[in-house]
């Protein structure tokens, strides 16, 4: 019998999270097939932290997690909606698990912290029209 991939992608985000140290999920969030925060301060101390580390600079270990702290690639909306939506590299995607507007809200919070002054919002309508 072959393992679903949804499940393993799932198990390898909950072995990074607590890998790393991070206020891990709640197993019952993560394997409800979605997680519970709605705030992009929230959903990137629930998630995105436990790999691109408190401050969003980033690490080196296991793999090799990109800093989003004065990340200029993030000047395009587009580019960090994709990422999270499809996944990139070792980044497993999160369009399954988040919500239009969890996208939006945890892409809209990085993009104006961690040194990032991006103050074009990312609309729930762009992350929408994304998925297509």
């Amino acid at each position: 019998m072959k393992p679903r991939i949804d499940i393993l992608l799932k198990l390898i985000v909950v072995a990074a999270l607590l890998a790393a140290g991070s206020r891990a999920l709640q197993a019952q969030e993560i394997f409800a097939g979605g997680y519970t925060q709605q705030s992009g301060e929230d959903l990137y101390k629930g998630i995105c932290q436990g790999c691109h580390m408190p401050e969003a600079k980033g690490a080196i270990g296991a793999g090799a997690y990109p800093a989003l702290a004065n990340n200029i690639r993030l000047i395009a909306a587009i580019y960090p909606v994709t990422v999270v939506l499809n996944g990139q590299r070792a980044m497993p995607p999160f369009g399954a698990s988040l919500s239009d507007t969890q996208i939006a809200n945890v892409i809209n919070y990085i993009r104006a912290h961690f040194g990032n002054h991006y103050n074009d919002p990312v609309s729930v309508s762009a992350v929408k029209a994304a998925r297509r």
